[in-house]
């Protein structure tokens, strides 16, 4: 039997079983965290569906508006819109952050391959890659997702919702697809890693997709 909190809980959301548009942007409105389907589902006592309904009617919703629902995997959270990134980098106070030729190379062959091991990673680019991957992670550019279950267990890299907010992306699947001669590259000399991506762009849409990506700073311009 339903007890008369939980009672006013479903009348608020608009009934057992259901969730609200409106109810699930303010959620993610207030969260300090992404959320995923799952917590959203026994949030609101919806079904798992209905809240894949729901955020689906949200996304739409969004598009024209100041604030993006973005999804990484299993778990979503509102940003900003990318158009209104330079107003709010002068409220804040904040300057764009300059990433190196290399931080930029190493940061789309994560982005298109993840998840993918250093090893992988220096394979493709040729040279050690421990300290841009240090400075990616830093950054939260890039994300460490686990270890590959290969001899030593390596770290396995990936991207998040940072970098989904820095470069105005929703989901992975907004990349632009690679250029058939760079995914066989990607696929030859990154082998240990599955390639996700195929088509008729380059990685260079993905490194200048983001007009306050400029020269390298100091630090980061000596990276092998």
């Amino acid at each position: 039997m339903i007890g008369e909190d939980e009672a006013s809980n479903a009348a608020d959301l608009g009934g057992a079983g259901d969730l609200p548009v409106l109810a699930l942007e303010a959620l993610l409105f207030v969260a300090e965290r992404p959320l995923s389907r799952q917590e959203i589902a026994s949030l609101s006592g919806a079904p798992r569906e209905t809240v894949d309904a729901r955020l689906g009617d949200l996304e739409v919703d969004l598009r024209d508006r100041g604030i993006r629902l973005l999804s990484v995997g299993d778990r979503v959270q509102l940003s900003t819109a990318p158009e209104a990134g330079a107003l709010i980098a002068r409220y804040v106070g904040l300057s764009g952050v300059r990433l190196s030729p290399a931080s930029l190379e190493t940061l789309a062959i994560v982005a298109y391959r993840q998840p993918i091991t250093r090893g992988a990673i220096e394979r493709i680019r040729g040279v050690d890659s421990d300290h841009v991957l240090r400075s990616l992670l830093h950054r939260r550019l890039v994300t460490e997702q686990g270890r590959a279950d290969s001899a030593g267990r390596p770290i396995l890299y990936g991207t998040g919702f940072d970098f989904l907010e820095r470069f105005g992306l929703t989901s992975l699947d907004d990349l632009p697809p690679l250029d058939a001669d760079v995914a066989a590259q990607l696929a030859e000399e990154g082998r240990d890693d599955s390639l996700t991506s195929d088509g008729d762009a380059t990685t260079d849409e993905l490194v200048t997709r983001d007009p306050e990506l400029g020269d390298p700073p100091p630090e980061d311009a000596t990276d092998a």
